[in-house]
């Protein structure tokens, strides 16, 4: 029977073969065909767009745009796909709706291209000199569909978001010429230059399309624009909208402040590289929160409360510095590898902790300098950001070179695991690195060079100009040396491109300071935690919880994770009583003590109910730096205004 049910499987094999060779097996698609790459010439004629963004009830807004044409057949026009400043492929194709293509007042198909998706194509008529496209871009309307970008008091216009443009040439080469219909009464503020106003529609001065995405704009009903630096080389204003009126109210000491930043700015840098520059900044719970640079403005979302509780609004307070230093960091200095000749070529993030490390730092030390913080909440946002590294296990197997690859890799998506899977950690782990080599370069100099020398010879140069100038690794390393001369690579090399289980904390230590952790948090904690509205057990049971229970994040590898417990889980009692956030703080206080108990949770996943005992006797840990009195003060001399 074996040999029988050999044979009979041989056969079988055999016949199976033989059919596969008779029938034909499937073969490679030939490719689409290639869209011309981007040419550095002139593209024939202005491009216009009409953006019509008063339609407050729906939030659409109507697009009218013309593009010269000066040739029949097959021709392609682009979608922005990168995002300028978000590193990444995001930009809301989904949200562009309603495309009609006419030429010669007939309407012609459109069909988009399969592969790059972002890309349109159509067959011009002979005889054609311009297509005119309308479409609608359909903002949110809720913010599960995506940032809120239009409110009954406000709007915040990214061109972005709304212009097309030809494929095959340099969007710096690409000339353009924009308008925008408001609501009646509405003001408004963006680097443009306006052209004229008739009533609600305004017509901006010719520009190309690479200057237009940059220049965003804020409008609203309740606006105040307040001058910065009227004695300065150039123009810096502050530009508010509000949801309400009063919010627009700010102290003299409050307005000398964001004055002092743009002082403190120029004494660091020793330039400016804008003909004028704009903070544009939105005061609202509505509109969707938003922290985007560009080269001469800023894109800013803070809370309606900015100064009327400016003693209680102080943690996230370095967001303008940090934009602003974008003009020069991001803007002005780029990585070679990160500039694209127009807006559908992808970038590059492998230099981002220069270019969002080091404006991380500076945000905070300008911050720090115009009294936007306080020395000692500077401080304490340095303690907290010290303490999630040190307790990143994530650092384990990745280094942060790799991290700069998060804006593509994930999009900015929530994480079940942050502390593993790790983030764009190149923000506050090359914050970190920067303090790190500004100590070094202190202590081995004596104090008479720093960080501050390399930011005017690496940033400062050609005042005046706004265009880019690209760098890489060679021109950073060789710009430190400049300095001071020290083996730089390496020292780059080893906390950037290698996995370091330990946190970057040297610059502290040799700044003056170093990382604890006590029972009681710093005021900068406290504020954090309310603002989230949850509670913060990160470095104890190594959770965090949100106000409605929910757990918000799970330390891998800590007590909590080592109970069973993922990020989404529900707490619904604490030792037996309905979960509160000072009732998990006190259970995690009695369970310190000799006969304490550990801190038990009901949890609930889903339907299913358990309880969880969590082993940690170790009492609240919350970070903040303790001065080292054997070390100079660096760290104080770092965040000290300059005269």
């Amino acid at each position: 029977m074996k040999a029988l049910f050999f044979s009979v499987s041989v056969l079988s094999l055999a016949a199976t073969a033989a059919l596969a060779q008779s029938v034909p097996l499937p073969e490679s698609a030939p490719p689409t065909p290639a869209i011309a790459a981007p040419r550095d010439v002139p593209y024939v004629g202005p491009l216009k767009i009409a953006v019509d963004a008063t339609d407050l009830d729906r939030k659409i807004w109507n697009v009218t745009t013309t593009i010269p044409v000066n040739k029949a057949g097959d021709f392609v026009f682009y979608y922005p796909q990168w995002v300028p400043g978000g590193h990444s492929p995001r930009n809301d194709l989904d949200k562009l709706a309603g495309l009609v293509v006419t030429a010669n007042g007939k309407r012609i198909p459109w069909t988009r291209d399969v592969v790059e998706v972002h890309a349109f194509h159509v067959d011009v008529p002979a005889g054609t000199t311009e297509l005119k496209l309308s479409y609608q871009f359909l903002t949110a309307v809720n913010g599960k569909v995506g940032r809120i970008e239009v409110t009954p008091e406000m709007l915040n216009l990214q061109w972005l978001q709304v212009v097309m443009y030809p494929a095959g040439y340099y969007t710096r080469q690409i000339p353009i010429e924009a308008s925008v219909k408001l609501p009646e009464g509405w003001k408004f503020a963006t680097a443009l230059e306006t052209a004229k106003t008739d009533g609600q529609v305004t017509t901006f001065k010719p520009t190309s399309v690479e200057v237009l995405v940059d220049s965003p704009m804020m409008a609203g009903k309740y606006f105040k624009s307040i001058e910065l630096d009227p004695a300065g080389p150039v123009p810096v204003r502050l530009n508010l909208v509000a949801d309400k009126a009063e919010n627009l109210e700010a102290k003299p000491e409050q307005i000398q402040i964001h004055k002092d930043l743009v002082q403190q700015a120029y004494k660091l840098y020793g330039s400016h590289h804008y003909d004028h520059y704009d903070f544009l900044v939105a005061m609202s719970e509505n509109l969707g929160g938003i922290g985007l640079e560009h080269h001469r403005s800023s894109e800013n979302g803070v809370s309606p409360k900015y100064f009327n509780e400016w003693d209680k609004q102080f943690v996230g307070r370095d967001l303008l510095a940090h934009e602003y230093t974008h003009s020069w960091n991001g803007k002005f200095r780029r990585a070679a590898d990160l500039w694209t000749p127009n807006l559908n070529v992808p970038m590059r993030d492998s230099m981002m902790w220069v270019y969002e490390g080091q404006t991380q730092y500076w945000g905070y030390v300008l911050a720090a300098r115009s009294g936007l913080l306080t020395k000692q909440q500077a401080m304490d946002a340095i303690a907290a950001t010290a303490a999630t590294y040190d307790n990143r296990r994530g650092r384990d197997w990745r280094p942060v070179q790799d991290t700069t690859n998060d804006p593509i890799i994930a999009n900015r998506k929530p994480l079940s695991w942050l502390s593993w899977q790790r983030s764009e950690d190149y923000y506050s782990e090359g914050q970190l690195v920067w303090l790190d080599a500004d100590t070094l370069i202190r202590e081995k100099t004596g104090g008479k060079k720093s960080l501050d020398d390399f930011a005017k010879a690496f940033f400062g140069v050609d005042n005046g100009a706004w265009n880019e100038k690209t760098y890489t690794f060679d021109d950073v390393v060789a710009a430190l040396n400049g300095v001071y001369a020290y083996d730089w690579a390496t020292f780059l090399k080893t906390r950037i491109q290698e996995v370091q289980p330990k946190a970057p904390l040297d610059g502290l230590e040799r700044g003056g300071y170093k990382l604890v952790y006590t029972d009681t948090p710093t005021e900068f904690m406290k504020t954090a935690e309310a603002r989230s509205k949850g509670t913060s057990l990160a470095y104890s049971l190594g959770l965090s919880v949100g106000a409605d229970g929910v757990l918000t994040d799970v330390q891998w590898g800590g007590p909590a994770f080592n109970a069973g417990l993922t990020q989404g889980l529900t707490v619904v009692a604490v030792n037996g009583e309905a979960y509160e956030g000072d009732k998990l703080k006190a259970a995690v206080k009695a369970a310190a003590k000799a006969d304490g108990p550990l801190v038990e949770l009901l949890i609930k996943d889903g339907s299913r109910y358990k309880t969880v005992k969590i082993d940690y006797r170790g009492g609240l840990r919350y970070p903040r730096l303790e001065r080292v009195a054997t070390a100079p003060d660096r760290l104080g001399d770092i965040l000290t205004p300059r005269k």
